[in-house]
């Protein structure tokens, strides 16, 4: 990697390899605008493109929780339910607003952890910000998170609402949009599913980072590779295993919340009252187990591959634009 300078909002750092830290720099590093705006790109990028390659498992995984009766056979059996009923197109069903949705997501995500986490450490000092790195990674990531999701919203209540029925206004991306917001208003029609929405995304959001953080810290440590100097190869086998099971793990926690996103987004789920009335009468029809198991192994699988994509490709188009991804250091290691 190179370095990557911006004179506009700089923050001077010094990042350092070290054999717990994957993907190390090191010399002394700006980290201002640009670097933020390359960070953004590339989250949008990883995340659209993830996203947007498990549509099919999100379709089914959907269609398990909106109807558990009828997709009842795990998710080979919904993957063969779907083919049979619709063909092999409807798994590609709300393949628009997932891309675009997910890319905007990625976009205010990546580069939000990337601008919140930097920030911290320049405040608090780089010790500190060692220290802290779990503190400061949780709040980076509920804070990029929940700007994130504001704009995702509005997009992931259309790709619901196709998922449930593909006819929908169309079956375009501008025609479910229109039809949402006609019969349902601006915040009734893209907003519903906003506090749901949160309680899912922010706890994944946590833990992804988190998990991805450590996990690959242990692997390092455990298997004596240093990133700093290693090839390509083992730097992508490590972001890869570690993204599989920072992804497991956000996806069990982050799962109830995922279930009511996808009923409260679905016609006439949960009566006609406020959404929180609607939210609490969708939890008592499902019940606390099923809504915690339905589809779950279906959302491991699709959170597991796309989360260890989402890793591997942004650091490869941080990589590609020359961006030198910041890391936490240990200042103390160096006296050693």
């Amino acid at each position: 990697f190179s370095t990557t300078r911006s004179t506009t909002f700089a923050t001077t750092m010094s990042i350092r390899s070290t054999n717990a830290m994957p993907l190390a720099t090191s010399g002394q590093k700006e980290y201002g605008l640009e670097y933020f705006l390359k960070g953004a790109l590339a989250g949008g990028l990883c995340c659209g493109v993830t996203h947007g390659a498990v549509c099919p498992v999100d379709v089914v995984k959907t269609r398990m929780q909106l109807d558990s009766v009828k997709y009842n056979k795990g998710m080979i059996g919904g993957f063969k339910t779907v083919i049979a009923e619709e063909g092999v197109g409807a798994l590609a069903t709300g393949l628009g607003p997932t891309a675009v949705g997910y890319f905007i997501q990625g976009w205010f995500k990546f580069g939000g952890v990337e601008f919140f986490k930097i920030q911290a450490v320049n405040s608090m000092g780089e010790q500190k910000g060692w220290d802290n790195r779990t503190s400061i990674y949780l709040g980076s990531a509920a804070a990029a998170e929940t700007i994130a999701d504001i704009f995702l919203c509005p997009l992931e209540a259309v790709r619901i609402r196709l998922v449930s029925e593909p006819t929908y206004g169309g079956g375009s991306l501008p025609g479910a949009a229109a039809a949402l917001v006609k019969e349902n208003g601006i915040i009734g029609g893209f907003y519903s599913g906003f506090v749901p929405m949160l309680f899912k995304q922010v706890p994944y959001t946590m833990a992804k980072f988190v998990v991805q953080g450590k996990a690959s810290e242990a692997i390092c440590t455990s298997a004596g590779i240093d990133l700093s100097t290693c090839g390509g190869a083992t730097t992508m086998g490590v972001a890869l295993s570690s993204g599989v099971v920072a992804g497991v793990v956000a996806a069990i926690i982050s799962h109830p919340a995922d279930t009511l996103l996808s009923k409260v987004n679905k016609a006439g789920a949960g009566g006609s009252g406020s959404m929180l009335s609607r939210l609490s009468n969708i939890a008592g029809e499902i019940g606390i187990v099923n809504l915690c198991t339905v589809g779950l192994g279906a959302r491991c699988v699709m959170i597991g591959t796309l989360t260890a994509g989402q890793f591997a490709i942004f650091d490869s188009v941080m990589g590609a634009l020359g961006a030198s991804k910041y890391h936490f250091h240990d200042p103390s290691a160096d006296a050693h």
